[in-house]
């Protein structure tokens, strides 16, 4: 079996026990960004399995936005990174 090459790890173990690896990744293309979507980047990042250049870049997003999820998630877990709930987390 192949395995591509890749800086990192392949895989990381999350704070709650759960296993994140490359394929939980949305793919390139994504274009609509959901609540669990986000969160994947998120925490795929402050684990060391993506770096934060490489998301920015793959996804064509912005540091002002990535850093926004990553203060919603830190302020309110996922919920904080719904849309409808957005003007309600932020006005705390």
């Amino acid at each position: 079996m192949y395995l591509k090459k890749v800086d990192g790890p392949r895989a990381v173990t999350l704070s709650d026990g759960t296993i994140l690896t490359r394929a939980d990744l949305p793919p390139k293309e994504t274009r609509r960004w959901v609540a669990s979507r986000k969160a994947v980047l998120v925490h795929a990042v402050s684990h060391g399995l993506i770096s934060r250049e490489e998301v920015l870049e793959r996804y064509d997003l912005s540091d002002e936005e990535f850093d926004l999820w990553i203060e919603a998630v830190h302020k309110h877990g996922i919920a904080g990174l719904k849309v409808t709930a957005i003007q309600k987390y932020r006005q705390l």
